[in-house]
């Protein structure tokens, strides 16, 4: 199998200081948003299919760089290391959507009961059902890139579950809602995949094709790596500055619907981690295992809650928040998956 990392030396600078860069790009974020409002509408306007063009070049130049380590010819290789797969399609499909909407309900409808009408605890509900439906598909390639992960391994996991999706998302969801007739903007998560796997997927492959050698490969990756960070801050500073305005006038709602959303995080990375651990499956697959099922399709999520209830509804508000708690949490978990390296297989 083909291991993601090209450069096995120290980290460069935009690695190193991540944490830093993502804070300050969300404080940018929002101040834009705050005193900017026309730019930030206008890069909201620039959609297709409820997809923000802006924001899709950005995560198309943060995977480009990891699909130039992927290598078509080991994808057969995938068979003969199925635990991996195995365990990301049980915890994506099996656990996290029904815990996700057992901690919506836990907290909206009885913890946090007394702060909330039971109009708004149902609509963040919703959306938080919607969150735990969509695994993750293009973010999950830069996660997987953070902590060394097999790009070919990470390639299928997530094809497989793009696959799943198409026909598992809207029952899912359906079920868990209590409703029949779940209208899924198929245009939207075809199109997505198409933006966020298949072309950088293309590009990757005809770069490999014309580097030729594992060295100019190994050289060009290098070069490139760090437009990947760039893209992800830039993509962080645009969703920010896109609900600014939510963020300071709702601060506390914010923090409520945040809770449930962080301890699912942290459980179904620590069962999908500790199942691989267990399963004596090798870190570069393990990583980007837990990270696919811990991550979620944003963008799905957004645009089903927002056809399904409205811009302005609690549902939709309860997904942006799902993107706003997603990357430190996610960077946290890559700081936790690079320390543990050792303990694996």
């Amino acid at each position: 199998m083909t291991d993601i990392s090209v450069d096995t030396g120290k980290m460069g600078l935009f690695e190193r200081y991540l944490t830093l860069w993502i804070a300050l790009a969300i404080v940018l974020g929002i101040a834009l948003g705050a005193t900017a409002p026309a730019l930030v509408e206008l890069v909201a306007s620039a959609e297709v299919a409820n997809i923000n063009l802006v924001v899709a070049v950005l995560i198309w130049a943060m995977v480009y760089p990891m699909m130039v380590g992927v290598d078509l010819k080991a994808i057969g290789g995938v068979a003969r290391q199925p635990k991996g797969l195995l365990i990301t399609l049980a915890v994506n499909w099996l656990i996290k959507p029904f815990t996700m909407a057992l901690f919506a309900v836990l907290f909206f409808d009885y913890v946090f009961a007394p702060w909330l009408s039971p109009q708004d605890a149902a609509q963040y509900t919703a959306g938080l059902i919607l969150l735990g439906a969509a695994p993750c598909t293009a973010m999950v390639f830069v996660w997987s890139q953070l902590t060394k992960g097999d790009a070919t391994y990470t390639l299928v996991q997530v094809s497989v579950n793009d696959v799943i999706m198409v026909v598992a998302f809207a029952p899912i969801v359906a079920l868990l809602l209590g409703v029949t007739d779940i209208a899924v903007p198929w245009q939207t998560l075809v199109m997505a995949t198409i933006l966020y796997v298949v072309l950088p997927l293309i590009a990757g492959v005809l770069t490999r094709r014309s580097l030729k050698t594992s060295a100019a490969i190994s050289t060009f990756s290098a070069r490139v790596k760090p437009w990947s960070i760039i893209g992800l801050i830039t993509t962080v500073v645009i969703l920010f500055g896109l609900q600014g305005s939510v963020i300071l006038s709702n601060p506390l709602v914010i923090g409520l619907i945040a809770v449930p959303i962080l301890l699912q995080s942290y459980a179904i990375f620590a069962l999908a981690y500790g199942a691989a651990w267990i399963m004596n499956v090798p870190h570069r697959i393990a990583a980007p295992c837990a990270m696919i099922g811990t991550s979620n399709f944003f963008e799905l999520a957004v645009a089903v809650a927002i056809s399904l209830f409205g811009l302005h509804s609690g549902a939709a508000l309860a997904t942006v928040v799902g993107v706003l708690v997603e990357v430190p949490v996610m960077l946290s978990l890559v700081a936790f998956a690079n320390r543990t390296r050792t303990r694996f297989a």
